[in-house]
């Protein structure tokens, strides 16, 4: 399976202290993404400016010449690059990355067990992530089995745009489900996400049905779900499901994301769409609309 990363001693993403499990490939495209090094399903080259020292060496490793220096730097030709990885090789700064690694199910499972002291201690566990774990089932499904025999706690952190039958078999697996909402209105969540949420509202229903715990974070952004009808739709959805947790984590934009589209080549928010961080005024205000259908709301999360 293809992963981007692993993080050791991650205490946002679940109960205690966690290892979360970074799965490439996701079928949103989200205009805010954090992580966009994680959308593609193939390995990617990344480039940082700054770290770079013009030595030449990615230059002279490329074995099909798509790399020039330049006085901005490395400049990639991307019809030529084929994504070996020898660049990356090569560079003593770092400056030129590889995200997306090819790693088997007994490796993941041992980069899990070598924390299993810190996890049991602070009844902590693994988290998988994204991308979308969803869009790698085989692979998420045999590392949960495993997971599962040892008796760690397993999350997954998911949009749920999957198929009920993929969902289902995840869930009988998980402990925790973490799941963003983003938008209650289809078209405008296939706007800033590039897919529609019906397939995603109905998941979510079929897990608190199932009596699955699961966790809501809701990313708010000025200008694209931080106004009253979407928290107020958001809310009443919320308070129609059987849910016993009934806490929900607004998460306040950021646009950390912007440096790893510049690492990737690509451009952060292409549309120069509207996005900004919402005013404590606000963010009261959703916590207000929230609690009036019975639902906490915190910051952060």
């Amino acid at each position: 399976m293809l992963l981007f990363d692993i993080k050791r001693y991650a205490i946002n993403d679940g109960p205690g202290i966690r290892v979360t499990i970074f799965m490439k490939g996701c079928p949103l495209a989200c205009v805010w993404c954090h992580n966009p090094e994680g959308i593609s399903p193939r390995a990617e080259k990344l480039y940082t400016r700054k770290k770079c020292i013009g030595c030449g060496a990615c230059v002279n490793a490329c074995p099909v010449g798509a790399l020039t220096l330049t006085q901005a730097g490395i400049v990639t030709d991307r019809s030529l690059c084929r994504t070996c990885g020898r660049c990356a090789e090569v560079c003593p700064t770092l400056a030129m990355e590889m995200s997306g690694r090819e790693y088997s199910i007994d490796e993941v499972m041992r980069e899990i067990e070598k924390e299993t002291v810190f996890m049991d201690r602070s009844e902590g566990g693994v988290t998988f992530c994204g991308g979308e774990p969803l869009s790698r089932p085989s692979d998420l499904i045999a590392l949960l089995d495993r997971c599962g025999a040892l008796g760690i706690h397993r999350a997954v952190d998911t949009t749920l745009f999957a198929s009920p039958d993929t969902v289902r078999s995840v869930m009988e697996r998980t402990d925790l489900f973490l799941v963003d909402l983003k938008l209650m209105d289809s078209g405008s969540h296939r706007r800033f996400t590039g897919v529609p949420n019906e397939r995603i509202l109905s998941n979510l229903r079929m897990i608190a049905e199932a009596g699955i715990d699961f966790l809501i974070r809701v990313p708010l952004i000025e200008g694209v779900n931080a106004d009253e009808e979407n928290i107020f739709r958001s809310a009443t959805f919320l308070a129609s499901l059987p849910w016993k947790r009934k806490v929900v984590n607004l998460l306040p934009y950021h646009d950390i994301g912007k440096g790893k589209h510049d690492k990737r080549g690509t451009l952060y928010n292409p549309g120069h769409l509207p996005l900004s961080t919402p005013s404590e005024a606000v963010l009261q205000r959703c916590i207000d609309q929230f609690a009036s259908c019975g639902i906490t709301a915190l910051i952060g999360g």
